[in-house]
């Protein structure tokens, strides 16, 4: 039973794997505004993986998804080659290390979510809609904290921005990003709760490794 159960944990992970992939090459993956900022709905397939397999298979997504996150910098994102101009490892900490707590810490949460959650949605929700939130948060304080000098300089030569940077800046980098930030969470407590909730009954949850 527990070959089994290996195999189909193994199964389903491969398939949100290569539907990462998908998404990261295609345009299904990444919304690009006029403003520079991509809305991601890669975090979807994210956050059903953490939810249903668990916070190892959340993190694995995750780490996926930052790698082709990271590799957008390599000319596919203008705001990345710039970042990545100028400091390549802190590029790829905001882009991949932020990315596996993405993946991990919904996991973590569903699984004492799980415990009080008596209609067995409500946990589903809370961490679907927080997965993409998080991303956001998690990539724009990276950016902030790596990058400051350098979004000082985007957001005054771009945006108008008069502050003198510090948490001035921060608060201005997430209002950037917060229409973008809300369309990412409204997705993915739809999309993902309902792929969740589907997907719940037929997955056998006992043995799985997480």
């Amino acid at each position: 039973m527990r070959q089994k159960t290996d195999v189909r944990y193994l199964t389903q992970l491969a398939l949100l794997t290569a539907l990462v992939l998908i998404m990261a090459y295609t345009p299904l993956g990444y919304l690009k505004t006029p403003w520079g900022v991509e809305v991601t709905f890669i975090v979807i397939p994210v956050a059903i993986g953490s939810v249903l397999l668990g916070p190892t298979a959340g993190g694995f997504l995750g780490l996926v998804f930052g790698l082709t996150s990271f590799f957008q910098c390599f000319g596919a994102s203008p705001l990345g080659v710039l970042l990545l101009g100028i400091n390549p490892f802190g590029t790829f900490f905001c882009c991949v290390v932020n990315r596996v707590l993405v993946g991990v810490l919904p996991g973590l949460l569903y699984r004492l979510l799980r415990r009080y959650d008596r209609t067995k949605v409500v946990g589903i929700a809370v961490c679907c809609f927080l997965t993409p939130v998080l991303n956001t948060v998690l990539y724009i304080a990276g950016n902030w904290l790596i990058f400051s000098d350098a979004w000082l300089e985007i957001a005054a030569a771009s945006y108008g921005y008069t502050g003198t940077g510090g948490l001035g800046l921060l608060a201005f980098m997430l209002g950037l990003v917060a229409v973008n930030g809300l369309a990412e969470a409204a997705a993915c407590l739809v999309l993902g709760t309902s792929v969740c909730k589907a997907l719940q009954k037929t997955i056998y949850r006992e043995g799985v490794r997480t």
